[in-house]
């Protein structure tokens, strides 16, 4: 899955800040619809069909059909790509609900998940080292994983699930470049992480997963984020998003074979690697699912937990009083933390007029 450090975030979401602080000095005529837009992403398995959708003028025949041109940019470096989105470099951008929450809408980005494609169902895994090994092993060990981020939240829940807290464990602070490498190393114990390294991993002769997403299903959410404000005053860009994304995933659901190859290659595998990252990975392969999804009290309850989890780390920012202070709103007008402050926002329209066929 996807991360993000704390030194980096904090350091980077200040400049993301002062960026926006600048631009919001800057006089500009700030027309109420536009005709070109920006769209960020990086590669996981979830978010491939972006790639595909692209590179085979899917998207391009969306856009036309609403008169406007989108301009898909691959960023190598996923927090990199959120903290150019929040900058204002670009109108939306994929990534996790828990970076959601702590990157822009934290930074002060009103955002709006537009399409929910995917939760992690397997992709992230905890593990040992020592076959037979259980969850309660982890006990005392030093625990190699990204710090602050999905993998850490995984832990954190992890060790609820055996009656335990982080206290009962020392985080590691390993990049998800390096934890590979790490496992390898012999004093390494435990290790946090997500697909494809967690599969390299799992390939060593003595590991041992004793923990994944899977026993946390709907709370490592993947989704399409888009600026509030551009959204309100752009609805033609929602509307060819989300038609290229179910038209593109309307193929792979039907194993259509040119668009998996190439989902496979561009995201450096091969066809069964990428077919063993998706049978980890809960595709919503309808809009009727996602919606589905999108307004069940499960996205409520999920994050009511990433939120107390993101406070309780210092990821809502060093002024935040309580894991209140971004407001949080979903489908149906329901709301968590402050209704003053809205930050961060779950819109499930656009997925049902997909459902409707009222694109």
């Amino acid at each position: 899955m996807l991360s993000h450090a704390h030194s980096l975030a904090v350091r980077m979401l200040r400049v993301a800040l002062l960026t926006l602080t600048l631009l919001a000095l800057t006089p500009a005529a700030h027309a109420a619809e536009k005709k070109s837009f920006k769209i960020a992403w990086s590669i996981y398995v979830g978010w491939m069909p972006w790639d595909y959708a692209a590179e085979s003028g899917i998207l391009k025949k969306w856009a036309d059909k609403y008169g406007i041109s989108i301009q898909l940019t691959q960023i190598n470096d996923y927090v990199e790509s959120i903290n150019q989105y929040t900058a204002g470099a670009f109108d939306g951008c994929v990534m996790t609900n828990m970076d959601m929450l702590t990157i822009p809408s934290a930074g002060g980005v009103d955002s709006t998940a537009l399409i929910i494609g995917d939760f992690s169902n397997g992709n992230d895994g905890v593990v040992l080292k020592g076959k037979g090994k259980t969850l309660a092993n982890i006990k005392g060990l030093p625990v190699n994983l990204v710090e602050l981020s999905v993998s850490h939240y995984l832990l954190a829940r992890a060790l609820e699930t055996a009656g335990m807290q982080e206290r009962d464990i020392k985080v590691v602070n390993t990049s998800d470049a390096d934890i590979v490498g790490a496992y390898a190393a012999a004093d390494t114990k435990a290790t946090v992480t997500w697909k494809p390294q967690l599969s390299e991993i799992l390939a060593a002769k003595d590991a041992q997963l004793v923990f994944d997403s899977s026993k946390i299903p709907g709370e490592i959410i993947d989704l399409m984020v888009v600026n509030t404000a551009t959204l309100k005053e752009n609805p033609k860009l929602a509307k060819a998003l989300v038609g290229a994304w179910y038209e593109t995933l309307k193929l792979m659901a039907a194993k259509d074979p040119k668009a998996l190859a190439h989902m496979a290659k561009a995201s450096g595998t091969d066809l069964a690697g990428f077919n063993s990252q998706l049978a980890t990975t809960k595709m919503f392969w309808t809009p009727a699912e996602a919606h589905t999804f999108a307004t069940s009290p499960t996205v409520i309850k999920t994050m009511d937990l990433v939120r107390k989890f993101s406070f309780d780390h210092g990821l809502l920012g060093e002024g935040a009083p309580s894991a209140d202070a971004v407001g949080i709103e979903f489908p149906g007008g329901k709301t968590l933390g402050n209704v003053k402050s809205v930050k961060m926002r779950f819109d499930a329209s656009y997925m049902k007029m997909a459902s409707d066929g009222a694109l």
